[in-house]
């Protein structure tokens, strides 16, 4: 009809078919045709207006939604639909407490509500409210055992709320009505792994398995409890029965390189870390991997080449920046580490050995007033702590401001006096001066 502009007839139930089949597939510009070219030969069915009020509120255009649904209200006040939409639009302008009243209603009016619980769970998690949304979910699966999003979901709850021994005692009621439900053992499995009952957890992964023998999700989880247990050969052929499940995915390399490396098998751990970055080159674990095992090998030129690789893929992670400054500090390349340092400050990382590490290499390429600079900005995000303040105090004496080495030295002394063997390595020739010995005498 679309292509040739000839008017055919359908019942509205081939129009209902038609408009499902396009919003499942996302195509909203299609389904509003076919809801136009359906209403225009069935201008009174309540269902194809439904999905026009479901267009609606997809396209944000709440009011027209809501006047729509108030006029089919009056006509079918009954209609458990009408109730599922004036939630949604409540929902989407945040009023969730009013929209779980309109969905209470609804089940009052319907037959099958596994979905109307579900949608209720959904609000309640809007609210973070999640005992509620838990509860809502477990009604939902009593209704529909083979519901996996509110599996999901309520295993979400329970994990948030820390209620590790519930959820087991749960999945547990639920897989004695549904024993074969891989996706009930998996999360069982991660309950116990979280609780660190390793043995129960692998039994749980086994029963997953026996289940669908293709669940990659079991494989994997298995894998990390094997690693766990140290036992590196039996994770590793579980991680490689998932790649040869599915496509390759770069997590389970990545375990396998790092299970070799434990073993001390360092030439198939290196190729399955190349093969991690291959796979994904965004992933920063793949290459910290890879630079951290040449690091370890003390083979530093190899491991600032691969991290330089990873700055030209990512430049602004801080986790590569890291790296390039403690890999160029190790190899004495100075102005390239305090470069590296600086730029993971501006990125983010705030750890105070970053702060330090940076400080003492300009110390030592003689930039105190940066080292200065860099010091106070540490200071804003470590107060009263010693190391920063005998820095400061060190570089305030050398540059002859004394009163603010004074008060630094004092700081220091106050807050950690065994961390005055600062200002000696750094400043031999300050520390043996006479005010820092009379600062110290002082303190004694």
């Amino acid at each position: 009809m679309l292509k040739t502009n000839h008017v055919l007839f359908f019942d509205s139930e081939e129009f209902e078919n038609i408009i499902h089949y396009y919003l499942d597939l996302g195509k909203i510009a299609l389904a509003k045709k076919a809801i136009k070219l359906g209403l225009d030969q069935h201008p009174t069915c309540t269902n194809l207006k439904l999905f026009k009020i479901e267009v609606f509120v997809f396209e944000n255009k709440l009011e027209q939604a809501d006047s729509m649904l108030n006029d089919l209200y009056t006509l079918e006040p009954q209609n458990e639909e009408i109730y599922i939409q004036k939630a949604n639009i409540l929902s989407k302008r945040d009023q969730h407490e009013q929209a779980i009243d309109v969905l209470k209603k609804a089940i009052l009016l319907s037959e099958e509500t596994a979905d109307l619980y579900s949608l209720i769970g959904m609000e309640y998690l809007f609210l973070d409210r999640f005992e509620e949304a838990k509860n809502s979910f477990i009604k939902c699966l009593e209704e529909d055992l083979e519901d996996y999003s509110a599996l999901y979901n309520m295993i979400y709850c329970f994990e948030f709320m820390e209620q590790h021994e519930e959820a087991i005692t749960y999945l547990n009621l639920y897989l004695d009505q549904n024993p074969y439900s891989e996706v009930g053992w998996h999360q069982l499995g991660k309950q116990y792994f979280a609780l660190k009952r390793y043995k129960k957890a692998i039994a749980a992964y086994d029963f997953a398995i026996i289940s669908d023998d293709s669940f990659v999700g079991a494989y994997i989880e298995k894998g990390k409890v094997l690693e766990k247990l140290k036992r590196f050969e039996d994770a590793i052929e579980s991680y490689t029965t998932s790649l040869t499940l599915d496509d390759p995915t770069s997590f389970a390399l990545l375990r396998i390189g790092h299970c070799y490396e434990k073993l001390n098998k360092n030439d198939l751990a290196i190729k399955y870390f190349k093969r991690t970055v291959h796979e994904d080159p965004l992933l920063d674990k793949g290459w910290v991997a890879i630079t951290r095992f040449y690091s370890k090998q003390k083979n530093y030129q190899k491991a600032l080449y691969y991290v330089n690789k990873a700055i030209n893929i990512d430049g602004d992670n801080v986790k590569y920046w890291k790296l390039f400054a403690q890999i160029n500090h190790r190899l004495n390349y100075l102005e390239e580490a305090e470069h590296g340092y600086k730029k993971a400050i501006e990125l983010g990382n705030y750890e105070l050995n970053t702060w330090l590490s940076r400080c003492d290499i300009l110390i030592q390429i003689g930039e105190p007033e940066a080292a200065i600079y860099n010091l106070l900005q540490a200071a804003e995000f470590y107060p009263e702590n010693a190391e920063i303040e005998y820095r400061l105090a060190g570089l305030y004496f050398k540059g002859n401001e004394l009163e603010k080495a004074s008060f630094h030295l004092k700081n220091g002394l106050h807050y950690n006096p065994e961390y005055v063997f600062i200002i000696e390595e750094l400043f031999p020739e300050t520390y043996k001066s006479k005010l820092v010995k009379k600062a110290l005498k002082a303190k004694d």
